[in-house]
């Protein structure tokens, strides 16, 4: 979690959102932005419910990577951050941060979902995601956590029956940077023939991707999105399709580039004081302009 200890000192109190299948039972649904953006909005209910915690109804929630496109997600998710009977009702969301955030579903929007567009766009997914280990492994565990959503969806879909047997091992006992490291150990350069040559059921995956990735549904509070030029993680485009897509349904979304040439595992540090400040402002509710780009 970027900037902890700046928040401490801040005075806010700061929780980490433990995910579905992380500290419990069950797969972890990595990039399910349907499930971790509920379970954003369900830790600042529990450490609101906890009165010697001392937190209050005012709350931001930021994230990086997986973090950042959870953030993104609870930002549209108004119908259950609005549901009464929780551990703690009527928190006051006041802003959202996004550093490099994902978000699969824009890269779909306005196409026909039919069984060649479907062929066509995982078959891309897989050779865009299988250019470096890391990347395989990103792509590979959300391939994972979206099956564990979808009983219709079948990791043999995509994966040959060694690749079925070695992700489930790896990834239901390691997290990702640990998980890449043992595919790389394990594979060298041939970690990619895990995946099968012909992909099947594509169809149901791309409608599964997007059921589960951030809804078209204007943002509760002001988004900040920041990003770096040299992030080849995950494409920065994902975030400017999400800030025209949300802009034109009249959402405050703010999209700021970087100086220098920030990666993916730099931007955090990066855009510490320019989200800093950002938040620091909506805590105490300044009023703002719209940051969606001038036509």
């Amino acid at each position: 979690m970027p900037s902890v200890n700046a928040f401490i000192k801040e005075g806010y109190v700061v929780v980490a959102t433990d995910y579905q299948g992380l500290g419990g039972g069950g797969k972890h649904q990595y990039a399910v932005a349907a499930t971790q953006g509920r379970d954003i909005i369900n830790s600042v209910r529990a450490v609101s419910s906890m009165k010697k915690s001392g937190a209050g109804k005012k709350a931001i929630i930021y994230g990086w990577s997986q973090g950042g496109g959870a953030s993104i997600a609870a930002a549209s998710l108004s119908d259950y951050i609005e549901k009464k009977g929780t551990s703690a009702d009527n928190i006051h969301f006041l802003g959202f941060v996004a550093l490099a955030p994902f978000d699969l579903s824009v890269l779909v929007a306005g196409n026909k979902i039919d069984k060649p567009t479907s062929d066509k766009m995982i078959k891309e997914l897989i050779v865009n995601f299988s250019d470096n280990v890391f990347n395989f492994t990103h792509f590979a565990m959300s391939v994972w956590g979206t099956q564990a959503a979808f009983s219709n969806l079948k990791l043999n879909d995509l994966f040959t029956e060694e690749g079925i047997r070695v992700i489930d091992t790896i990834l239901s006992n390691k997290c990702m940077h640990v998980a890449a490291d043992t595919i790389k150990y394990l594979y060298g350069e041939q970690y990619k023939y895990l995946f099968r040559q012909e992909p099947q059921n594509s169809e149901a995956w791309v409608r599964a991707f997007l059921k589960v990735s951030i809804v078209p549904i204007k943002p509760i509070a002001p988004v900040i999105i920041y990003w770096g030029t040299k992030d080849i993680v995950l494409p920065p485009i994902m975030g400017k399709i999400y800030q025209e897509q949300m802009c034109k349904l009249g959402g405050d979304v703010g999209r700021v580039q970087l100086a220098g040439e920030q990666t993916h595992f730099s931007t955090p540090n990066a855009a510490a004081e320019l989200y800093l400040s950002w938040i620091k402002e909506r805590i105490l509710e300044k009023p703002t302009l719209n940051a969606c780009p001038k036509e």
